[in-house]
């Protein structure tokens, strides 16, 4: 009999209260008056136009020069069905009125009326039925991404605006009809298939067919100077762009690149019972793409490094990618087909993809561990978001979508996976996948909000969601977990488990895992089914006493778990490795938190176990871990003398180890800590012979990162190493990369001062991955005593950074900015800017104490250590 509290509900009880509002379509355009134009676009003017228009299609036309500096030429035909007049028509445009030249409404010239970020269609100049708007004008550079030979629009979450004029929400979903002239060299990709293509005067006109019917934020295409690939699978043709030059990589890629593909398709259409929903399935990767990937249906971008393998890679790499692949692929369901109606619930489409993705790499990556990467890929991560003052929930409130990107994040990339699992394991496998299969075929096309997939899922299964769903979606924060052991006559008597919030609330979180009783020769796990704040476990009665007790073996748990002093001495024998990988996030967690493990012992502990752990994901997790705690839990003093004892023990390690993959994580831990003159000539010869240690591959990344470690230690003649390493790349995307980090390396104070101060324009910007590298390296711990007083600065241009850069960079440049500091002189200019600003933009304000997590608590461990 299950728990009282999860007992059956009333059908449809209190569903509203999962959600901060249910589908905007419920109004009628009389609960209306006049819409205030503010910048962005509001709740109030997005419920507006979804009760008026519909039947919308965008006619695009832009001319795209090859030189990067001049004007991209546009124009457009709007059409869309009115369901009443006397109101005008907002149009979205986040750019300046004069490079709107000439705006026509049924076929007769209006006036250009452009405020706050609006094009105003006044109303006397619509009627009922249809409409359409003729545009001329200059597009907006934002979001185009335009680089020396290519561009490439990503216009997620709200930048289509920034583009073109249009309803820019996803509850509009439009048909979209593209024409691209471009150079005569250059290739294009977009949604649809290309109809045809016209060659005239040194310049190629591309006319695409029409689009599915998709929202502004998957609207997309990429041009430029690219290399064209197509393959068929399952009788289905993709076609693949790309810039890559590396003929290894190409060889070692390609063949993975479109099979990955195929069998994330196959595996989508099976486990949905839906056929791919849209009219063709073509991918591009993209140099320093700002994200791993982007769903854009017909035309899926990913960032190259991510796509593109050499025989050195990892198993975690080949993994990451069949992830990436899988994850943006299943989007084409959970996204593309099935929207969500507001970006409150971005989340949904991103934990599915995440769900999905998971499953597919279990069944397409052989040898993979689905259960293990599960556990090293999202407890981490989750919990670094999740245990700071500026944790969010996973649905959060958001009343105007210029704020959509602070949505985006840890918290729904890697707890909701999490969330989704325990789902699954209370509705079990099958009704859960029946309730999925089901919202798919309802909303197909359309949009949906969380509270629709709830009341699928709540007719499917007698638990209580609704107070599940609360503490889970509707809160942020982590349970604690606490527990007590009584004996008789050397046999368990009592087990109790009690949980609270990490903040020291009462609340509870509703969940499911397991727990292991650890003996010399043997594991006994017990299953907890934790549904209120204590529980006592009636089957560990009788049970032998044990060395120690394990907790979340499984890692589906999720909260602070204890750890048990004894465990240390027998945590590398457990033969399972996921429920090493979950002791291990155990101890860290608990090492952050300063209770049961130091700093100092967990390294310990780690050092001892570098021979002896030898699954590669476990390893990878480890000396993560390791790295972390010897650059910001250690005091800076303690470094040079514990560096030539613990490089030794790392290449000893790496000469020990039999697996490939694990001898190079190995050598990169031993590249991320070498202080010592010897590790540094050790690494230089390697570097400079382009000579790996024995059982490594290193590719040409690899002895570009070798060059940037040695210049961040201004090893000896580091401008010529640079120099000399630009000189062996000969793909022309990656030198300029390079080129543009060079001055955040020098050894000059003065230079990297210099490079600091010209982040403040918004152009050094444009390419985001090489700006949040570089940032790794001018606060690399190496570099504190010089680049701390970047940081004040730093904070000051964050509200800048939210408004010009994607949805990704504020968190990542506050992320690389405070991720290796552990002064208290660091963690009080973050106090400091807070206290000064406190009506400051509550969601950026998460970010900063998000990103200032790890300095608050190192500041506090080292204050310990010393």
């Amino acid at each position: 009999m299950k728990n009282k509290r999860f007992q059956p509900l009333k059908k449809g009880l209190l569903l509203l209260s999962l959600g901060t509002s249910l589908a905007c379509t419920r109004h009628g355009p009389s609960s209306f008056r006049s819409i205030p134009v503010v910048p962005g676009v509001s709740k109030s003017l997005a419920d507006f136009r979804i009760a008026q228009l519909s039947q919308i299609g965008y006619d695009l036309h832009l001319i795209l020069p090859a030189r990067k500096d001049e004007p991209v030429q546009a124009s457009e035909v709007i059409s869309f069905h009115l369901k009443s007049t006397g109101q005008p028509v907002q149009l979205d445009f986040k750019e300046s009125a004069d490079k709107l030249r000439q705006v026509k409404v049924n076929q007769q010239a209006v006036p250009v009326e452009h405020t706050q970020e609006h094009l105003i269609i006044p109303a006397q100049y619509l009627k009922k039925g249809e409409n359409r708007v003729e545009i001329d004008f200059i597009a907006g550079n934002l979001s185009l991404n335009r680089q020396q030979d290519f561009l490439y629009t990503l216009l997620v979450p709200d930048r289509a605006r920034t583009v073109f004029p249009c309803f820019d929400q996803p509850s509009l979903k439009a048909t979209f009809t593209l024409t691209l002239t471009i150079p005569e060299d250059w290739k294009a990709i977009a949604n649809a298939p290309l109809q045809d293509s016209v060659l005239t005067a040194g310049q190629k006109t591309y006319r695409f067919q029409k689009s599915d019917l998709i929202p502004t934020y998957l609207f997309s295409f990429a041009a430029g100077k690219f290399d064209h690939l197509a393959q068929t699978a399952n009788g289905r043709t993709m076609h693949f762009l790309h810039r890559e030059t590396d003929k290894e990589k190409l060889a070692q890629s390609v063949a993975p690149i479109f099979q990955i593909h195929a069998d994330a398709l196959q595996f989508m259409e099976q486990y949905t019972g839906l056929k791919y929903p849209f009219q063709k399935f073509d991918f591009v990767s993209i140099p320093d793409f700002q994200y791993g990937g982007m769903e854009h249906v017909g035309a899926i971008q990913y960032k190259a490094s991510t796509l593109f393998l050499d025989e050195g890679a990892t198993q975690d790499q080949k993994i990451s990618r069949s992830s990436l692949i899988s994850h943006e692929t299943a989007h084409m369901w959970f996204g593309d087909l099935v929207t969500m109606e507001w970006f409150n619930d971005v989340w949904m489409k991103e934990v599915f993809a995440n769900f999905m993705a998971d499953k597919i790499t279990q069944v397409a990556v052989a040898n993979s561990n689905y259960d293990l990467k599960f556990v090293v890929d999202h407890l981490p991560a989750a919990y670094g978001v999740d245990r700071t003052a500026g944790a969010n929930p996973i649905r959060q409130q958001l009343d105007n979508l210029q704020d959509a990107g602070s949505m985006y994040g840890n918290i729904i990339y890697h707890k909701a996976p999490v969330m989704m699992r325990q789902l699954e394991r209370l509705m079990g496998e099958e009704a859960f996948r029946k309730g999925l299969q089901q919202y798919l075929k309802q909303y197909a096309y359309g949009n949906a909000t969380w509270p629709d997939l709830i009341k699928i899922l709540d007719d499917l299964t007698p638990a209580d969601l609704q107070a599940w769903n609360q503490v889970w979606v509707n809160e942020p924060g982590r349970p604690q977990f606490d527990y007590s052991l009584k004996f008789e006559n050397n046999a368990i008597s009592e087990l109790t488990l009690r949980q609270k919030g990490e903040d020291g609330s009462t609340r509870f979180w509703p969940q499911s895992f397991e727990i292991a009783l650890v003996y010399p020769n043997r594991i006994q796990e017990l299953t907890v089914n934790m549904n209120q704040a204590e529980v006592t476990l009636p089957q560990a009665v009788g049970q032998e006493k044990p060395q120690f007790v394990l907790f979340d073996v499984t890692g589906q748990g999720y909260g602070v778990f204890p750890v048990d002093a004894q465990m240390l001495s027998g945590l590398y024998g457990l033969k399972n490795p996921v429920a090493r990988a979950s002791a291990y996030i155990n101890l860290y967690e608990n090492m952050q938190n300063g209770r049961s493990v130091s700093p100092q012992q967990l390294l310990d502990f780690y050092r001892s176990g570098l021979s002896r752990e030898t699954e590669e994901l476990n390893v990878k997790l480890i000396t993560g871990q390791l790295s972390d705690i010897f650059w910001r839990f250690l005091p800076a003093a303690q470094r040079p003398v514990l560096a030539p004892q613990l490089e030794q023990e790392l290449w000893t390690a790496m000469e020990r180890a039999t697996a490939g993959n694990v001898k190079k994580l190995l050598f990169k831990t031993y590249q991320s800590i070498a202080l010592s003159a010897a590790a540094q000539n050790r690494l230089y010869q390697i570097w400079e012979k382009e000579q790996a240690p024995a059982g490594i591959k290193l590719s040409e990344d690899d002895y570009t990162s070798l060059a940037l470690a040695l210049a961040v230690r201004d090893y000896q003649n580091s401008p010529q190493i640079l120099a000399r390493q630009m000189a062996r790349i000969p793909n022309p995307d990656r030198k300029k990369r390079l080129q543009f980090m060079l001055p955040a390396l020098s050894g000059d104070a003065k230079e990297r001062d210099a490079f600091f101060a010209s982040l403040k324009k918004e152009e050094n910007r444009e390419v985001e991955s090489w700006v949040l590298s570089a940032l790794g390296y001018l606060h690399h711990p190496l570099r504190a005593a010089t680049s701390e007083k970047y940081l004040k600065e730093s904070l000051e241009l964050l509200a800048e950074i939210q408004l010009t850069g994607d949805i990704f960079f504020p968190a990542s440049w506050l992320s690389a900015t405070f991720g290796s500091y552990q002064s208290a002189a660091a963690a009080a200019t973050v106090r400091t800017f807070l206290e000064a600003n406190p009506e400051y933009n509550p969601k950026l304000k998460g970010k900063i104490l998000q990103a200032a997590d790890g300095v608050f608590r190192a500041e506090k461990l080292v204050q310990q250590a010393k």
